[in-house]
Formats: C-alpha cells, structure tokens, sequence
C-alpha cells in the first residue's frame, strides 16, 4: 500500500541544510495500523506529511497504492490526496463559520460529488460518530471530543483508503482520548490502513505497529498481535 525507499527531506534554515528525514525506508500494507513515535523534532509529522502527499521528498522514492507519487504535479497530488487519503489533526482545523454537517460535507462538495450523494454520505456520517443532534452546530458550540468526531466523520467522507492521525488525542482528556482511538480502531476493522503520530507511549502502543523515529531515522519497530 505504502512503500518509502531511501526518502530524506531537508529544508533551508537560513544558510544551513536541516535535515529532517533521513534515508527512511519503510512498508504499510493496506489495512495495517501503525503508530509512529518519538521526540518532538524526531521527524513524525515531516514523515507522516510525505505520506499524505502535503510535502515532497528531496531524495528518494514514494509509492502508494502501487503507483510512483513522487514526482506528481500539485494538481495530480491533490487529486490522489482527495480520493485517497483522510487526515485528523489535534486542533481539528474545522471551519469556524460552517456547521457540523457542513464540515463534513465539505470534501465532497470540493470532490464534485452530487448533491443527493453528499446528503446521504453525511447523514449516515452523523448518526455513525453520534452527531446527528448536533449536525446545525458550529465548532465553537461542541465539546473537543464531539469535534474531533466531526474531524474523523469529514476524514473518512471521501472513503479513503489510508487515514493520517497527527496526535489526535493531544487536546482532548484521557477518557475522551481512548473513546477517539476507539472510533478510530474501528476503521482498520474495515480495512482502512490507519497511521498514527504521537508522542504518547500508552497512544502509540495501541497499534499493531509501532516505528520509533529519532533525529529523522527509524531507529526501531515493536509489533503486537492484537489490539487492546
């Protein structure tokens, strides 16, 4: 599903090359469910953006879903992105203005998907996470663990076949944490590959894979047979 042969990612910081991956190899075969961790600055988000095709190597090869991603147009990006990929980030990044409903809509109305298409999607959505009495309610008026619902319902709109999770947990409390990582869990039952960055151990050693990244390498990886 997901293969990295030999990515490195460097950036200019002044008249200085900082870099922030290192020759990374690694493979995710579809429906897979693997944490990444490691300190802040080790690299996670550099990495999991590559994957979500929000950012392009300096080096290397990337492939998804069989096909080379690596040297695709912006626009050729972004259309792979929007049919494949979902993301969940820990401030949400919900528009303000719009409604539960309509931030959920909002993938498809940007993917051309009909109208009575997009009503339907969202409906089944809403009452999937639990939202349907709250689908006229703006951001500011739901509680952190009912808006990352609204993130996940909006992430999974366009049935993605990989679905990012940048410390989806991080602004939320403990019990509303695990109740996230539930919702999220349940997607890899349906064969969606789930990658999460975090920096907590308890977090990242839910996974069926856990990749610890330090100073931009891999350093090592623990697998476990079943999720708790």
């Amino acid at each position: 599903m997901i293969r990295l042969e030999k990515v490195s990612r460097s950036f200019t910081v002044g008249d200085q090359q900082v870099a922030a991956l290192r020759d990374i190899d690694l493979d995710i075969a579809a429906g897979d469910y693997v944490s990444i961790m490691g300190p802040s600055g080790s690299g996670k988000s550099t990495l999991l953006n590559l994957i979500g095709l929000l950012d392009r190597p300096s080096s290397g090869t990337y492939r998804l879903d069989g096909g080379d991603v690596t040297d695709l147009t912006d626009e050729q990006q972004a259309k792979v992105r929007s049919e494949k990929v979902g993301f969940v980030f820990q401030a949400f990044h919900l528009v303000p203005r719009l409604s539960a409903a309509m931030n959920i809509e909002l993938p498809l109305i940007l993917a051309g998907i009909s109208p009575a298409e997009r009503k339907t999607r969202v409906a089944q959505l809403l009452k999937n996470y639990g939202l349907t009495d709250r689908a006229d309610h703006r951001p500011d008026q739901l509680s952190g663990g009912q808006r990352q619902r609204v993130a996940i319902a909006r992430a999974t709109s366009m049935h993605p076949a990989v679905l990012l999770a940048d410390e989806p947990t991080g602004n939320l409390d403990q019990a509303t944490g695990k109740e996230v990582m539930n919702l999220l869990e349940q997607l890899v039952a349906q064969q969606v590959t789930l990658i999460v960055v975090t920096h907590d151990p308890a977090i990242g050693g839910r996974a069926k894979r856990q990749v610890r990244m330090v100073d931009g390498q891999i350093t090592g990886e623990n697998k476990s047979s079943v999720l708790p």
